[in-house]
């Protein structure tokens, strides 16, 4: 696709899931990326398999506001500047409020809303200057509170109201600001979602092999960039779930407890 030729993209948590499969599909439609990720041998092997791409790693945890300067630096030393900034960097969790720490939710914030504001502000300048893009991947979650997700929805409610201020105050600029509902797709979110201690669960509670895949995710999310789209809804059961959230909530609030419980324990 000739609209990313040349562009500099930022993409945050690019080692795995989602993330690995728009900074692979940039590359392939000759963007330069920087992306960034708490573990370096992910992002090592990653940069193994673009020896002849431009790709900039960088060792960030997104939930630290100088580690995210320090990345976003290091890109326009790198790059020059910045056309793009996609937040796809997320953890998630499964667990009861009444039953969590509280650390799981602040951890849930912290990378998910704060990584989020921490890069967009960095980044902000040579965006403008550029009158380029600012993405954030948020969730169904990010419309629709889910249960044993106390703290995803919160955090990503936060980033979609964020952005939905930002677009306001940035339509003058040129800057285009948009937003990703990726529904339910295959990745390593639910492996790694909290539990009610904020440690990794280490499992999937659902079948992967029956969503869509990340690729197909991150060529709608490139698509919507390119057409500067202001937001994204993916799968049938994210449209289904915006539907009823929208206009028939009491019916939605029967359908997802029925979803994520069974005999009155939570199993999603």
């Amino acid at each position: 696709m000739a609209y990313f030729t040349n562009k500099v993209v930022v993409v945050t948590g690019g080692s795995e899931g989602i993330g690995k499969a728009l900074v692979d599909l940039l590359l392939e439609r000759g963007a330069k990326v920087a992306t960034c990720g708490r573990n370096y041998d992910k992002l090592y092997l990653l940069q193994t398999l673009h020896t002849r791409s431009q790709l900039h790693i960088f060792a960030a945890d997104v939930s630290i506001e100088h580690e995210c300067r320090n990345f976003i630096e290091s890109t326009i030393a790198t790059f020059g500047t910045i056309d793009i900034l996609i937040n796809n960097a997320g953890i998630s969790m499964r667990a009861l409020f009444k039953e969590l720490e509280l650390e799981t939710i602040r951890k849930l914030m912290d990378v998910n809303f704060w990584g989020t504001v921490y890069c967009t502000r960095f980044a902000l300048p040579e965006i403008i200057k550029n009158k380029g893009t600012i993405a954030g991947i948020s969730s169904v979650a990010g419309f629709r509170g889910l249960p044993g997700r106390t703290g995803y929805s919160a955090s990503k409610f936060a980033v979609t109201g964020f952005l939905e201020s930002l677009r306001l105050e940035l339509i003058g600029d040129g800057v285009n600001v948009m937003w990703v509902y990726p529904g339910f797709t295959s990745s390593n979110i639910r492996n790694a979602a909290l539990n009610k201690d904020a440690q990794p669960q280490g499992e999937s509670p659902m079948d992967e092999g029956k969503m869509m895949t990340a690729t197909e995710c991150a060529n709608h999310i490139l698509d919507a960039i390119s057409k500067r789209k202001r937001t994204l809804l993916l799968t049938s059961i994210g449209r289904q779930t915006y539907v009823l959230a929208k206009y028939f909530p009491a019916l939605a609030d029967r359908l997802i407890r029925k979803f994520y419980f069974k005999k009155g324990k939570l199993v999603q």
